[in-house]
Order: structure tokens, then sequence, then C-alpha cells
């Protein structure tokens, strides 16, 4: 049995984490609702940029170009999957499920016959990950997942996809990261953003006014297509971090509940424990009384 100065300890301990916890919710509260803000603003514009990048594609002048971001680049045997996790821990299952739903994704695609590589983006990725594909991680993006993150920071990473795919090194690239529902609903989702994929792109509908396009659209696809990319991975970077916060604060609400618990448990245990040490001491004390 753990004497009283063990459970005196250990209740001091708790309470010294409670409070870490209590504060570490009260802050990713407080980030939640910047990174919701900036997540859903950025919603529409990604959505409408997806519209009207397949309203372009759809005619027959852009189907018969040569813009493999479009096209693609007539095969698809290597892959590649881009990690979006988050640099810190701490977070729940937030990084767990993306990395869980990662592996699930290349085993797949290794059981189709494809060549699967990985291009991680935050530093969680590449930790949970290095172990058992670190030989097909091909590139890393850290830093990521802070208050600040801007479009310069998807632009840096649709810079080097792009390369690696006008270089052929791989032939597609998909993205996988939380999009954010609410503070306890993160969902993990996977998106195909080279080549340009219609059928996860914005569906145009039967009543959406239709689109007049000066210059051709060739040539409009050569400018719109990078920046797509570059819009789908900023709303993807902000959905992350949204989600990262939801989580986060989640999951440290849980471990100060937890934390309470446990104080109430340790507390009435040590409060036996006294009951136990004085009742020993005066049965002790009545004996040697009787004794004299």
């Amino acid at each position: 049995m753990p004497s009283l100065k063990d459970l005196k300890n250990r209740i001091k301990s708790v309470k010294s984490t409670q409070k870490i916890t209590k504060a570490m919710k009260m802050v990713s509260a407080a980030k939640l609702r910047r990174a919701k803000e900036r997540a859903e603003s950025t919603r529409p514009y990604a959505e409408k940029m997806a519209e009207i990048v397949q309203a372009v594609s759809a005619s027959e002048t852009a189907k018969a170009s040569n813009n493999l971001l479009m096209n693609g680049t007539g095969k698809s045997h290597t892959h590649l999957v881009v990690v979006m996790t988050s640099d810190r821990g701490l977070c729940g299952a937030f990084n767990s499920s993306i990395t869980r739903a990662t592996r699930r994704k290349v085993n797949e695609l290794k059981q189709a016959g494809k060549d699967v590589k990985l291009y991680c983006v935050g530093r969680k990725s590449y930790e949970l990950l290095k172990t058992d594909f670190g030989k097909i991680i091909i590139g890393r993006y850290k830093e990521v997942m802070g208050n600040h993150i801007g479009f310069v920071t998807a632009e840096t990473i649709a810079h080097d996809l792009i390369h690696l795919y006008e270089t052929q090194a791989i032939d597609a690239v998909h993205i996988v990261y939380n999009q954010f529902k609410s503070a306890i609903s993160q969902v993990v989702t996977f998106q195909q953003i080279i080549p340009l994929s219609v059928q996860q792109e914005a569906k145009v509908t039967q009543s959406a006014a239709p689109y007049e396009f000066e210059p051709e659209e060739e040539e409009i696809l050569a400018d719109l297509l990078p920046r797509n990319i570059k819009v789908q991975l900023y709303r993807a970077l902000l959905e992350n971090a949204a989600s990262e916060q939801g989580a986060r604060m989640t999951a440290m609400d849980n471990a100060t509940r937890n934390a309470g618990d446990m104080i109430n448990k340790l507390t009435l245990k040590y409060n036996r424990t006294r009951q136990a040490t004085i009742t020993k001491e005066l049965i002790e004390i009545i004996s040697g009384a009787e004794a004299l």
C-alpha cells in the first residue's frame, strides 16, 4: 500500500497536469475560432475555382490540348500521396486517423499493381510513417500547422508536386487531410489534384449560367490548372489546421475530466489510508496503556 506521502505527491502531480490540460484546452478553443473562420471563408472560393476548372476542361478544345495537368501523362503507374498532419501531438486521434487511412490507401494501390510514393506535410506524418514507409518518402515539408499558414506555403508545396509530375517522376497526386466538421468531428478526406479529376471537382448544375471564355480555353487552362492545385492545397491546409485545434481542444477537455476523476479517487484513497493509519496508532496506544 502506498504511503500517505506518496499519495499526497501523486495528487499534487495530477493537479499540476490538470492545470496544464485545462490551459491547453482554452488556448485551443481560442485558436479554433480563428482557424474555423479561415477554413470556412476559403471553402466557397475553392469550390468555385473547381467549378470553373471543370467548365473549362469540358470543352472539346481543352480535351484535345496537350496539357498534362488535365489530360495526364498517358499512364497511371506511379502515385504520390501527400499526407497532411500536424507538427505537434496531444490532439487525440487526429494524426493517427490520417496515417491509418494512408496505410490503407498505400496497400490498396500496391495491390492494384501501382508504385506508391509519399510526400509528408507536417512533422507527425513523417515520424509515424518513416518506420514502415521510409524508403518511399520522397519529400517532406515541416512547420506548416501554426497560426500563420499562408498561401505561399501551398505555392511551395504545389511547385514541388508539379515539378515531380512534369518530370514524369509520378503519374498522379492524391492529398489526404482531415476535413473540419465540428470540434468533435473531423473526416479523413482523399482528393486527387493531379491530373484533373472531374469526378472529384465541384459539379456544375444544370441551372448554372454558361461560361464564355476569353482567350481560348487552352490558354486559360495553362494558368488556371496550377492555380487550382495551389488553391486546393491551401484549402486542405486550412481544413487540417481547424481540425487539429478542434481535436486538441476535445482531447484536452477529456484529459482534464479524467484528471479530475483521478484526483477524486486518489483523495478518497488518501483519506481512507490516513484514517486507517490513525486507527492503527490509536489501537497501539490503547494496547500499550492496557499492558501497563
